[in-house]
């Protein structure tokens, strides 16, 4: 005779995903409709660059999951989180998966979107704020500007393995673009100041890091593409940062004085009075290698 709640487990809709982006770090610039569905949600599978204070809005009964990537360490690979996620929308109502900006800006949100659909889960994405945009805007440093720059390329400076194409084409970005946006490019920087010094770029163009951009920590180097690497060196910069390349980053020394006020350490470990769920860190030194 067939187990009853075997017989349920078969025979039960899947719950829904939702691909939710969490912004750059700034709780104030979640989502109204993110932070709806995290105190709403039966579980959170989370990426590392999560925000602490983000994650203590999830609902205090939800199944926390972290799928955080490092450079040169992956605590679970794509596929397994594709799996997890699926695994999970069987056997729960509401199902968040958490990623640091917008899915699908660099997110691999289309490839999860794509996957879960594939394997029959509803899914639906809830956009968030994108790091290359605000970021550079917590420093100053406006991505377009009538009198500097009308065009801007957002790229990757580290990209997976079995892309559509081998490598990105950063003579043709130092060409036909005025401002040049670089996600998770730090560790790859020299090569990339290289490539778009050889496409054409000059060697006295300003580029900006701007590291845990919209948080605390928040910090900015700022030099040319000549200089940048001995800065770099100099300072001990590091990941996690945005790159910004172009005119643009001369307008820092103007509107840095207007930079948004960012919420405090203190607030950080504990935001709004919600305690931050056991097991997430509040620090960010043990992220500092990620990319």
């Amino acid at each position: 005779m067939m187990d009853v709640r075997q017989h349920n487990q078969r025979d039960r809709l899947p719950g829904k995903v939702y691909l939710v982006g969490a912004g750059p770090g700034d709780p104030g610039l979640f989502t109204l409709k993110g932070k709806a569905l995290l105190e709403a949600a039966d579980v959170v599978v989370y990426d590392a660059l999560v925000s602490p204070p983000i994650l203590a809005m999830v609902n205090p009964l939800a199944k926390l999951l972290p799928a955080g990537k490092r450079r040169g360490y992956h605590s679970l690979s794509q596929a397994d989180i594709t799996q997890l996620l699926i695994e999970q929308a069987q056997q729960h109502a509401t199902v968040v998966r958490l990623k640091g900006g917008d899915p699908f800006v660099f997110g691999r949100g289309g490839e999860e979107m794509g996957d879960l659909l594939a394997a029959g889960i509803p899914v639906e994405v809830v956009p968030g704020i994108t790091a290359g945009v605000a970021v550079p805007a917590y420093a100053g440093i406006p991505v377009t500007h009538r009198r500097l720059s009308s065009s801007v390329t957002f790229v990757t400076g580290h990209e997976s393995i079995g892309k559509y194409r081998p490598e990105v084409n950063w003579s043709a970005i130092a060409e036909g673009s005025e401002t040049i946006v670089i996600y998770m490019g730090v560790h790859n920087l020299p090569k990339i100041v290289q490539a778009l010094t050889d496409g054409g770029l000059q060697s006295d163009t300003p580029i900006a890091l701007v590291r845990w951009g919209t948080r605390p920590e928040q910090s900015e180097l700022v030099a040319t593409l000549a200089t940048i690497e001995d800065e770099m060196k100099a300072t001990g910069f590091a990941a996690p940062a945005i790159a910004v390349i172009g005119n643009v980053v001369t307008m820092r020394e103007t509107l840095a004085v207007c930079q948004p006020e960012m919420i405090t350490k203190a607030a950080m470990a504990s935001y709004g009075g919600v305690n931050v769920p056991s097991g997430v860190s509040t620090t960010t030194e043990t992220l500092a290698t990620m990319e």
